[in-house]
């Protein structure tokens, strides 16, 4: 209240002084801004003081601390993996897509296609892989990699399991099984509609075949078997949001599925040549690559 009653009886003699010509009025709207930078900086310093103002490195400490998880699995120098945290409610945080590509997630518009995979087979996968926590720690062997088809499609390096009951320590664990960035696949089993696509993910192995639509067939010549060399490669070299780079050898011509979302919109060329990409096992890029390197 004094505050107030000083800055307005300041602000009252300033324009009484300038009525009466005591004042000039240069010298008097310089007083009353000053007057008024005076109140407006005092009042916003209680609410934007420097403790604030902190560099933005600072700031993702805070919100994002870096775990002992983290920092296991930051140590892989990998170009491009994916990590599925089954320590959180796995599809509704983000702590871990700020250090990790993640499987899980949230954002309130959502990829159809990949949500519906999500419901139909990863949820059930990721009980698969709880089952088999103890097993992947400790003798890898003896795990069926079969029980989590899609997560290994979806080139999930890591799992990150609950160390004890709140969750709040974590436990990284390596999966050896994931496929990695792309794979050549000996066949191509062609589908009439989406519900057939998405059901077939469910007997196909991705390894080995590929479920594609049938309106992409003419995209692929229609080949339903491809004689695969087993020794061809698909290697990723550079990674960028926007931006990916193969390297691929192989005596014959194949099909190349690739772990990232299919969305229209990209564009891909083999050696400087626009070639056509199609999707494959409902989420997937797939596209057909001619022999060499």
């Amino acid at each position: 209240a004094w505050r107030s009653f000083w800055i307005i009886t300041i602000g009252t003699v300033l324009l009484l002084l300038h009525n009466i010509r005591k004042l000039k009025t240069v010298w008097m709207i310089t007083a009353i801004a000053a007057l008024c930078l005076f109140d407006m900086w005092t009042v916003n310093k209680r609410y934007l003081y420097d403790d604030q103002f902190v560099p933005s490195g600072q700031i993702a400490e805070k919100v994002f601390p870096k775990t002992q998880t983290d920092n296991f699995i930051l140590q892989d120098s990998s170009l491009n993996y994916r990590v599925l945290n089954l320590a959180s409610n796995t599809f509704n945080e983000n702590n871990t897509s700020y250090w990790h590509k993640s499987i899980g997630g949230y954002h309130a518009a959502k990829l159809r296609r990949y949500q519906e995979v999500i419901d139909r087979h990863i949820s059930r996968e990721m009980q698969n892989v709880y089952r088999e926590a103890g097993s992947l720690q400790e003798s890898p062997d003896a795990v069926n990699p079969d029980a989590f088809r899609m997560l290994n499609m979806l080139n999930t390096k890591y799992f990150v399991f609950p160390a004890d009951e709140k969750g709040t320590a974590t436990v990284p664990v390596k999966n050896p099984y994931a496929y990695g960035n792309a794979w050549f696949v000996g066949g191509v089993q062609y589908v009439n509609n989406a519900d057939e696509e998405i059901g077939a993910l469910s007997v196909i192995h991705p390894l080995q075949t590929a479920v594609i639509d049938i309106r992409f067939k003419d995209i692929l010549r229609g080949i339903p078997n491809i004689p695969k060399d087993t020794a061809a490669d698909v290697r990723l070299i550079s990674y960028e949001p926007n931006r990916l780079v193969y390297e691929t050898s192989s005596s014959t011509d194949g099909v190349a599925v690739f772990s990232e979302i299919y969305y229209p919109g990209w564009e891909a060329t083999v050696d400087g040549v626009p070639v056509d990409i199609v999707r494959a096992n409902y989420i997937l890029r797939a596209m057909n690559i001619s022999s060499g390197k």
